[in-house]
C-alpha cells in the first residue's frame, strides 16, 4: 500500500511540474506569457515627449496610453520600466521584459534583434539649428567640403541616420547624448552646429528654448512598432491583435490627436 501512494504522489508531482511547464511555455492566457504573471511589463525612455515623459511622478504619453489599452484588453496590469535608450533592445533580447514602446523605429538591423507588431504611428525627423545657423535645408549638411558636430540622442535613428549618411562619409562629427534634451543644452550653448531628433520631441524642445528653429526638410521618415522578444511569438500575436482592434476602432488615432495637433 505505501509502495502504491508513493507511486501515486510521484505522478501527482509529475503531473504538476507539467501543467506549469505548459503555462510557461505560453498557455490560453496572456498571463503566461509574460515576464510576470498578469503583468505586462514594458520598457521604454521617458525622455522622448510626446510619445513618452514624465508627468506629475509617472510615465505618460502617447505610447504610455496605448500600452494601456493593449493591457487591458489582455487582461494585465501595466508596468511601465524607464532605462537607457541604447540599453531597451538588449533588454528585449535578454527577456527582461515583455515590450518596448519608445517611438521605436522599424529598422532592418533592429528587425534581426527583435520581432515588431503592426506600425501604429510614423515618425519624422528633423533638424533643429539656432537662429543665423548657416544650415538652412538637410542639403547643408551633404555639401561637399561640408563638415558639421551634429548632436543626437544615443542608439536613436537620428543617431544611425547621421552615422551612415554623414559620419561614416566624412561629412560631420556626431556627438551622442543619453538624453535628447541634453544634446539640446549643447546646441544652445553653441558646442554644436545643429540636433537631429524626431519632429514631435523637436517641436517641444524648440518651444521651450528661444532662438531654436526646426529646418523645413525632413531628414528621415519611419514607423514605429512595439518591439518584443524574437522567441515569444504567441505574446507577439496577442499584443499584435489587439494593437490593430485599437487602431480600427479608432482608439489609437484618438491618443494620437491629444498629444499632437492634427492640423
Amino acid at each position: 500500500m505505501k509502495k502504491v501512494m508513493k507511486i501515486f504522489a510521484a505522478v501527482l508531482v509529475l503531473s504538476m511540474l507539467a501543467v506549469a511547464a505548459v503555462a510557461c511555455a505560453g498557455g490560453d492566457t496572456g498571463e503566461s506569457l509574460t515576464v510576470e504573471p498578469g503583468i505586462l511589463n514594458m520598457v521604454t525612455n521617458a525622455e522622448f515627449p510626446p510619445y513618452e515623459f514624465h508627468q506629475g511622478g509617472k510615465i505618460t504619453g502617447i505610447d504610455a496610453e496605448i500600452a494601456a489599452a493593449i493591457a487591458e484588453k489582455l487582461g494585465l496590469e501595466l508596468r511601465i520600466n524607464d532605462i537607457d535608450f541604447d540599453s531597451i533592445i538588449p533588454s528585449i533580447e535578454a527577456g527582461k521584459y515583455d515590450m518596448a514602446m519608445a517611438g521605436m523605429t522599424v529598422t532592418e538591423d533592429r528587425k534581426e534583434q527583435v520581432n515588431f507588431t503592426t506600425s501604429y504611428a510614423t515618425g519624422v525627423q528633423v533638424i533643429i539649428v539656432p537662429e543665423g545657423s548657416s544650415i538652412t535645408s538637410v542639403d547643408d549638411l551633404f555639401e561637399e567640403g561640408a563638415f558639421h558636430l551634429i548632436g543626437v540622442q544615443l542608439a536613436t535613428t537620428g543617431d544611425l541616420y547621421a552615422t551612415w549618411d554623414l559620419e561614416d562619409e566624412g561629412l560631420a562629427s556626431i556627438e551622442r547624448f543619453n538624453k535628447g534634451a541634453d544634446a539640446i543644452v549643447a546646441l544652445v550653448s553653441g558646442k554644436i552646429d545643429c540636433v537631429i531628433i524626431d519632429n514631435e520631441p523637436a517641436k517641444v524642445y524648440v518651444s521651450q528654448n528661444q532662438g531654436l528653429f526646426i529646418l523645413d526638410t525632413e531628414f528621415a521618415i519611419e514607423d514605429y512598432a512595439i518591439a518584443i522578444n524574437k522567441n515569444n511569438t504567441a505574446l507577439l500575436e496577442k499584443i499584435d491583435a489587439a494593437l490593430r482592434e485599437l487602431i480600427a476602432d479608432g482608439t489609437v488615432q484618438s491618443i494620437i490627436d491629444r498629444y499632437i495637433n492634427p492640423n
